[in-house]
């Protein structure tokens, strides 16, 4: 690291920490609505088990406002009630301090628990958020605090307003700069389409399943709503230098996208032989002695880290499977067809999420470092070694606290995917999943489209259009995924398919691979609310969201955020360092002065944005 930067990145801290938290902070021009009720706790009601103080036995905590604050002891917490005037999504958030630990707190709304959120341990008073709740119009009671024994919290004040949703305004530019025309119209598509209306998808059966009927889920749903999917699933596990055979896969994503006007998406689950120790490159090996687990499930010999080393066996493999997908991707590229490219999914799994805590996938069993070198040099290997220009990047992640960890950066990812099924970990039923809509939302700054790239159960298109969930696109998985009732009523199907918010493969614009720089969107979504019986059953937390240029001053990096990264970024671009790429929008961006180019003095403006100078 050079003298100058080690310097500038002190003098970054030290600016930081002086008036503000060291880590990413919302654009400078975010605004939030004012609140419907902001309150000091012990004006509200006080629940049982719950008291107004102004200490804790003899403990005091000052910096409280008003005459005291609220103690939730054993259990209890404080209600109100509101009366809106509109159903919308809302938020509450108070201020509060857990000073004996980690404590589960719930809000209820009209007496339904709706969230459980964990305060985190604080020695001072901090804002939390119970996170963004769809709310009809009326009378309403809300309830928050602990129950049973897993109080002892304290609440100063308590807020309650309009949530601050997402502007849903993606740059089109897909991340790889020398896209095709064809991938550049299907991405100025889905952007335009995004928050306006969802597509449909559907998964089809993969290895040759339902004696080798691949329309089978697809003539269920048009004999179920009189409707096909706009956007089609495919996978090219069958391509690989083990078992593989050709399954006709490329053949029917061309002539679904050429032929009969869809969309396409692909995962690729890639297997590796067991016995990977005494295996010879080039050797076959049947189905039953290759997997996709991990190793501590398949008891592989399969060292993932190792592809990172060019010598390696694995990595010589690894290459060899890349260059039979290539080949595919090659014949798509060819026929003029984009693809939404989902690889190296789910590499989380477990991770941070189940008690067995690791991945279930062997790409992620070797923790979020090596995964996300790994996602690196699979897109530089087919856009750079393959000159595969036709795909959009699709990333999957979930909604806790450690899958940042797995996200490789914004110049390799296009969009951002979600697996939803029942019990996995929630059970959501018809529920939109918005809270986990919100969180992948604001991984990225509100800069890249979320898709629910598999579920099971649909959820209700009224309750994503009341709570805001706009999924890009969603598709189930196939076989009983789809078909059985138990997990897709045939009048949910028929209300989702049929709904004006929803797209299908008849409603797709013929242009859809023209690229012209011209929207390509053709219809208005109708502007309805419905009211459901529920609020979304989830936690959140905040999400910070932002805009394009006009409200990311300073946003070098693209990450959605105004940060520390941002300000090194800068120095380094001016200096000359030639390691310091900044994309075009990121210059833009950059020029917080707006004196035609990046300089020396828009690192201290960016200084001045992240301690809220200016």
């Amino acid at each position: 690291m050079k003298r100058s930067e080690v310097s500038l990145i002190a003098a970054v801290i030290a600016v930081v920490t002086a008036g503000s938290t060291l880590g990413a902070l919302p654009a400078a021009g975010a605004e939030q609505a004012a609140p419907l009720l902001q309150a000091e706790a012990e004006s509200l009601t006080v629940t049982t088990g719950g008291q107004v103080a102004t200490k804790v036995y003899n403990d005091e905590y000052p910096g409280y406002s008003g005459e005291g604050f609220v103690w939730a002891a054993g259990s209890g917490g404080v209600s109100f009630e509101v009366d809106l005037e509109k159903g919308a999504m809302y938020e509450v958030t108070v201020r509060s301090l857990s000073y004996l630990g980690d404590r589960l707190q719930n809000i209820a709304i009209d007496g339904e628990n709706t969230a459980t959120v964990n305060f985190l341990k604080t020695d001072s008073w901090t804002d939390v958020s119970f996170g963004f709740f769809y709310i009809p119009e009326g009378k309403h009671t809300i309830e928050i605090g602990s129950s049973g024994s897993w109080g002892y919290i304290l609440y100063d004040t308590v807020t309650f307003g309009y949530a601050k949703m997402p502007d849903m305004k993606i740059d089109p530019t897909p991340c790889d700069p020398k896209a095709t025309d064809e991938t550049k119209a299907l991405m100025q598509f889905l952007t335009e389409n995004y928050g306006r209306q969802i597509l449909s998808g559907q998964q089809e059966i993969y290895g040759s399943g339902h004696d080798g009927n691949y329309e089978y889920e697809f003539d269920y749903l048009k004999d179920t709503t009189g409707k096909y999917p706009a956007v089609r699933g495919f996978d090219f596990m069958n391509y690989n230098p083990l078992y593989g055979w050709d399954d006709n896969t490329t053949e029917r994503v061309i002539e679904w996208c050429s032929e009969r006007g869809g969309i396409a998406t692909a995962s690729w689950h890639l297997n590796v032989p067991i016995d990977f120790a005494n295996y010879q490159l080039g050797d076959a090996v049947d189905w039953q002695q290759c997997s996709y687990k991990n190793y501590q499930a398949s008891n592989s010999t399969f060292n993932t880290a190792n592809i990172l080393k060019k010598d390696s066996k694995e990595r010589a493999y690894f290459d060899e499977a890349v260059k039979m997908l290539a080949e595919q991707f090659k014949r798509l590229q060819d026929a003029g067809v984009p693809l939404i490219f989902r690889p190296l999914h789910e590499a989380q799994g477990n991770y941070g999420r189940y008690d067995s805590g690791t991945a279930w996938f062997w790409w992620g069993d070797r923790g979020p470092e090596v995964y996300k070198e790994l996602w690196k040099l699979l897109y530089s290997e087919l856009t750079e070694t393959y000159g595969l220009h036709n795909l959009i990047w699709e990333i999957n992640l979930y909604e806790t606290d450690v899958s940042e960890e797995w996200y490789p950066g914004a110049e390799y990812v296009d969009m951002i995917a979600y697996d939803k099924y029942e019990g996995s970990p929630t059970k959501w039923e018809d529920n939109p999943a918005t809270s986990v809509f919100l969180r992948l939302v604001g991984y990225s700054g509100d800069t890249k489209m979320v898709a629910l790239a598999e579920c099971d159960r649909i959820p209700a298109i009224g309750k994503m259009k009341n709570e805001g969930a706009w999924w890009s696109y969603i598709c189930p998985w196939y076989d009983t995924y789809i078909t059985d009732e138990s997990n897709n009523p045939k009048a949910l199907l028929k209300e989702f398919y049929q709904s004006d918010s929803v797209l299908t493969l008849d409603e797709l614009p013929d242009t859809l691979y023209v690229y012209s720089g011209v929207s390509q969107t053709t219809t208005e979504p109708k502007v309805t609310t419905t009211t459901p019986k529920a609020t979304t059953a989830t936690l959140t937390t905040t999400v910070q969201t932002t805009t394009h240029f006009d409200g990311m001053r300073g946003d070098a990096n693209l990450d959605g955020t105004v940060d520390v990264s941002d300000a090194v970024l800068l120095a380094k671009f001016v200096s000359g360092d030639a390691s310091a790429k900044i994309r075009d929008q990121g210059k833009l961006n950059a020029d917080v002065n707006q004196n035609g180019a990046p300089d020396d003095d828009d690192i201290t403006q960016i200084l001045k944005i992240i301690v809220k100078l200016i």
